[in-house]
């Protein structure tokens, strides 16, 4: 039978769109007891994708978790959506994804169960096309209803790609187009067409798990993915860390269909704002920079692409493997030299 309830009507901000602020959560974790241990790798210190623990010479766990209320209509595509999300935390740090466990808010007496039923069939469906394998999980009853994963994946210690190694003249290449939150706002407001809406959905459904065998291949060393707070917010926590700047052609960026003409009638979602405020001491902006790239810019992505810094030798060839998944993949810009007092992100 036809599902017949909009998810999308149980929220205002769905996806990563939804997460807080990053600003302000810098701020409240700051100075949190930590315990230390030599195992750990990759922890809370930094902005990388998720957590690393050293298990021997040869393995190392990857740790991470994600999930979030509703980022379209339909629970079977949420489903999906929130699993791949969660799962790409795992690629983003070139690693292999073996478990996941669901993570469930639902109100049962207010939504009818069988929706949860849809979304979780979304998520496991996902899980198996990914060879993850699902081993139980936790629920709660929740008003509106969010979904996700935690996920464990291992990843050889001498192979961690982080968000920390970039070096100057890397090439910045971006796996999937942008847009997803003004695309998902526009049709909550009706104003993004049935096409541009499910290419966004194809968009945030698709894994990035091959892009993670390309980087192992080509042993890259840098990456990160791009989600809640942006290209310009996790480009600059990735410069920040590796002591670069990133350099981004505002012009280059891939865009999915629909976006731009969304943003030019003024459907910015507020994340957006939360996102520039954030980064706004430490990118600087071209003086003839179109206002609406900057905001596909700050754009909270949701289960969004890989941003990957390659050797400049190996570039045309990457490119070339990526396309064969990810054919909106292109060259956005390079990493340039961080300048004491200067911007992490120069986007013009």
């Amino acid at each position: 039978m036809k599902n017949t309830f909009d998810l999308m009507t149980t929220v205002e901000y769905g996806g990563c769109s939804a997460k807080l602020p990053a600003a302000e959560l810098e701020k409240l974790l700051a100075g949190l007891p930590v315990l230390k241990d030599s195992r750990l790798i990759i922890g809370s210190d930094s902005h990388d994708d998720a957590s690393v623990w050293k298990i021997n010479e040869d393995t190392a766990l990857i740790s991470t978790t994600d999930f979030f209320p509703p980022v379209c209509s339909d629970p079977y595509e949420f489903g999906q959506i929130a699993a791949a999300n969660s799962l790409s935390d795992i690629y983003a740090m070139g690693g292999t994804a073996l478990t996941a466990l669901n993570l469930v808010m639902f109100p049962s007496s207010q939504i009818p169960m069988e929706i949860l039923r849809k979304i979780l069939e979304g998520g496991a469906d996902k899980c198996i096309e990914a060879g993850v394998v699902l081993t139980g999980g936790h629920t709660i009853d929740d008003y509106p209803p969010k979904y996700g994963l935690a996920v464990t994946g291992t990843v050889h210690p001498e192979r961690i790609i982080s968000n920390s190694a970039a070096v100057t003249d890397d090439i910045l290449i971006l796996t999937k187009a942008l847009g997803t939150g003004v695309i998902m706002a526009g049709r909550r407001i009706g104003e993004a067409s049935d096409t541009d809406y499910q290419s966004a959905l194809e968009s945030m459904k698709q894994l990035n798990r091959w892009a993670a065998e390309i980087m192992q291949e080509y042993e890259i060393s840098c990456a990160t993915d791009i989600t809640g707070f942006s290209l310009l917010g996790h480009g600059m926590q990735l410069a920040k860390e590796s002591g670069v700047c990133l350099n981004i052609d505002s012009y280059a960026l891939p865009i999915l269909p629909g976006t731009l003409e969304l943003l030019d009638y003024g459907c910015i979602p507020g994340a957006a704002f939360k996102n520039l405020s954030y980064v706004e001491d430490n990118v600087s902006f071209g003086c003839s920079l179109d206002y609406n790239l900057k905001m596909l810019a700050a754009d909270a992505q949701t289960s969004g692409g890989i941003l990957l810094c390659v050797k400049e030798k190996n570039a045309e060839s990457i490119l070339m493997k990526l396309r064969e998944h990810y054919p909106a993949a292109i060259v956005i810009g390079r990493v340039i030299p961080h300048t004491d007092g200067g911007p992490y992100v120069s986007f013009n």
